[in-house]
């Protein structure tokens, strides 16, 4: 089995058009939510939104594609140019490396901003429908683009597991790399949600906050009632750890557990037996012991079922102790694949960084939720680092990075 390194990281979020800027962001406690702004919100019940601000495609696609591509896909092709770049694997001499490579990309929505704008033509019949309707709104074209953009020929997926699809992208990456199938692997998630019929859809389910100010999104918070819809991507290098080191690349963290496990249980509510299961399956696959666990970047939606069960599993795995527990979507909302793939960058930068973000909005913490929660920027020597995304029809997904020293 081979070692699984992170070489590079890329990211646009409504915290910053980079990961460094949104890192920094992050540690500071910094809101990206603000009122909606994307499109025409009137007689929506729900105001608040973390959008992307000053976002240019025609910056990292052709000017015909960043003008006909869903939004979806050019936050991933973003997201993924700036994580080649990071890693240092943008010039001819490492055309070889990406050939064989493998790109996974998740999306719990893909193009329903592009379905929305057709169904409409459709209904009104004011004009003919385009012929990239199709095309630009399937899950696949974020990962096609990113691997033609780059000129991968490998191994090209897209992945749809609602909330936990960007982690699910990272994990089969991991299991790619670690197996020997490939070398090389760019995943992450991206989301473009942004729309009325989403906003209608997640506030029906009653999963959405109905708060008018920034603080709404206050996961484990005794007055929390739902999440803050957002947009986003997220994109990281995996690599074998030999190449990695062969190339002087530089590693942000070492992945050694992953689990993927499902509820089998309800299409939206969570089962606290099978986030046990997940944490505890992922800690099997690092070969490690709960106590060996430094910090926690928890899923934390800001549901007031979802953060009560998160919380019950991390208190049955973990045990009593003080056991350090952020919640980034507190300050981006919830990206939905996206965030599953951030958050796990988050991860890999406070062991490479050392510091834990604080959780913000969190003045009043549920008694349910009994975590060791961080609310202030903490420094942190941290080695081992567990990331978890939980999603609606019970698929959870667990990671566990190491420091690599």
């Amino acid at each position: 089995m081979h070692r699984v390194v992170i070489t590079g990281i890329g990211a646009v979020s409504p915290l910053g058009l980079t990961f460094r800027d949104s890192w920094a962001q992050l540690k500071m406690g910094v809101s990206g939510i603000s009122t909606l702004s994307r499109f025409d919100s009137s007689g929506l019940k729900w105001k608040l939104a973390g959008e992307l601000k000053g976002f240019e495609p025609g910056a990292y696609l052709p000017s015909r594609e960043a003008r006909i591509l869903d939004p979806f896909v050019s936050f991933a092709a973003a997201a993924a140019s700036m994580a080649a770049e990071d890693a240092g694997l943008t010039t001819l001499k490492h055309a070889p490396l990406f050939r064989d490579a493998s790109v996974i990309v998740g999306s719990s929505r893909a193009g329903i901003t592009t379905l929305e704008a057709a169904a409409l033509t459709v209904a009104t019949g004011k004009k003919r429908l385009s012929p990239f309707v199709m095309p630009v709104s399937t899950l696949y074209l974020a990962p096609s683009t990113v691997a033609g953009m780059l000129g991968i020929q490998g191994e090209c997926l897209g992945v749809s597991t609602a909330c936990a699809s960007g982690l699910h992208a990272l994990g089969e990456a991991f299991r790619q790399i670690r197996a020997g199938i490939t070398t090389l692997a760019l995943a992450g998630g991206t989301e473009a949600p942004l729309c009325r019929t989403c906003f209608k859809g997640y506030g029906a389910a009653g999963a959405l906050s109905s708060g008018t100010s920034a603080d709404a999104s206050r996961p484990f918070a005794m007055k929390r009632d739902g999440f803050i819809l957002s947009e986003g991507a997220c994109m990281l290098v995996l690599e074998n750890y030999a190449g990695a080191l062969k190339r002087n690349a530089n590693i942000y963290a070492e992945i050694v557990g992953y689990a993927n496990v499902a509820d089998a249980y309800h299409m939206t509510r969570p089962r606290l037996s099978s986030q046990i299961h997940a944490l505890q399956k992922a800690l099997r696959d690092a070969h490690l012991h709960p106590d060996d666990i430094d910090f926690v970047n928890a899923h934390g939606t800001s549901t007031p079922i979802g953060d009560a069960v998160e919380s019950a599993a991390i208190r049955s795995v973990f045990g009593s102790r003080s056991l350090p527990v952020t919640a980034a979507k507190s300050m981006t909302g919830h990206m939905l694949a996206a965030s599953a793939a951030f958050e796990s960058a988050c991860a890999a930068m406070t062991l490479a960084d050392g510091y834990i973000p604080p959780t913000i909005n969190l003045s009043d913490p549920d008694p349910q939720c009994d975590l060791s929660f961080v609310t202030r920027l903490e420094k942190t020597d941290a080695t081992y680092a567990l990331t978890s995304s939980f999603g609606f029809g019970g698929a959870n997904a667990v990671l566990i990075l190491n420091k690599c020293r």
